[in-house]
């Protein structure tokens, strides 16, 4: 797996403050003379009793509050309590340089305009990256994984750098700690598997790392690395293990693989029925959001899916011949990635397949 270049940040779950949240809806809604109120009432209550929390003076309700706006979906009114917090608020400057970064909430903008905002973005990163301050602790690691996000693509700093990157996504992984950010391992893993940075024991170690720590990214990708014997020794058994426990926890690419390992097996009833449906997939930004899988792989496991769908339509393999449906399953699968389809074809033409 290498990085593609959509790499997204790494997002800190507030628990603590959803719970609050959550309180105050709770309460809110058990109050005499709320129990009827519908959803966008009850919002408009919590709404209310936050501003009037930051009227009181109540510091910690500007996060709370900047929170409550990004899980609903309001991002421009998110972003402005973020920055009417950022200088008191650890939790909201964090927030405050992902929405700028990515331009979450932001209006579009010039080239310039949006270059400026990502260098402000990463000046804030940078300032949780290294700070020592005990209210920051919990979002240093995610913090520095975001930095070497920055050197990686090579917005908001100076140049690009991979040295920069691999830098600060070590620190972030703080060797394999499950506290740590587990997005950096993985993202290790990946950048151990690029041409540029070749180093398969590492990037094995790493995929290992985050998989254990929980990453559905890495689940897959250890998958495919047992599969093809990569970085460690080619072990079927422990590639289905992988791939199979990846694809049932929502893992796109594993599904494209498992369905691979299917059909090399002669598998192909289970390959024509798992391929089928993931190839009916399409709302990659849904699946992205739900996952934290990155949209390039979701791609890659939709098309690999669409492609070997069509072989088992077109040799009537494990379901029921239809070359015309196999055409239409071809031509999806160049829509989702022009390069897996181009290298199974030809692989397809050597009789590989």
């Amino acid at each position: 797996m290498d990085i593609p270049k959509d790499l997204s940040a790494e997002n800190v779950s507030f628990p603590k403050e959803k719970n609050i949240l959550n309180d105050i809806a709770q309460e809110t809604k058990d109050a005499p003379g709320y129990g009827s109120l519908s959803e966008d009432e009850l919002m408009e209550k919590v709404e209310g009793i936050l501003m009037e929390k930051i009227k009181e003076g109540e510091k910690r309700a500007y996060f709370q509050l900047g929170l409550f706006y990004y899980e609903q979906g309001v991002m421009e009114k998110a972003i402005i309590y973020f920055e009417r917090s950022k200088e008191f608020d650890y939790q909201s400057l964090y927030m405050l340089s992902i929405m700028l970064y990515d331009g979450i909430g932001c209006k579009s903008d010039t080239v310039r305009k949006t270059e400026a905002r990502k260098k402000t973005a990463v000046s804030y990163i940078r300032k949780i990256a290294h700070s020592e301050d005990k209210r920051s602790k919990h979002l240093v690691n995610a913090a520095q994984f975001n930095l070497g996000r920055a050197y990686f693509q090579g917005y908001g700093v100076d140049r690009q750098s991979d040295t920069e990157a691999e830098k600060f996504w070590l620190l972030a992984a703080d060797d394999g700690n499950p506290k740590a950010s587990v997005k950096a391992q993985s993202t290790l893993g990946m950048f151990y598997s690029r041409e540029e940075s070749l180093d398969l024991k590492q990037a094995f170690f790493w995929h290992s790392e985050a998989c254990g720590n929980g990453s559905l990214e890495s689940q897959g990708a250890l998958g495919v690395m047992y599969e093809y014997g990569v970085g460690a020794r080619r072990d079927t058994d422990s590639a289905y293990v992988c791939l199979k426990g990846a694809a049932d926890r929502g893992n796109v690419y594993a599904m494209g693989n498992l369905v691979a390992h299917y059909y090399r097996r002669k598998l192909y009833t289970k390959a024509a029925d798992l391929a089928s449906r993931v190839s009916g997939l399409s709302d990659i930004d849904l699946i992205a959001q739900q996952t934290d899988c990155l949209h390039s792989y979701i791609r890659k496991g939709i098309a690999l899916s669409c492609f070997y769908y069509a072989r088992c339509l077109h040799e009537g393999l494990g379901t029921k011949k239809d070359e015309g449906e196999a055409k239409k399953y071809y031509s999806r699968c160049y829509h989702f990635d022009p390069e897996v389809c181009a290298s199974l074809q030809t692989k397809t033409q050597h009789g590989l397949m």
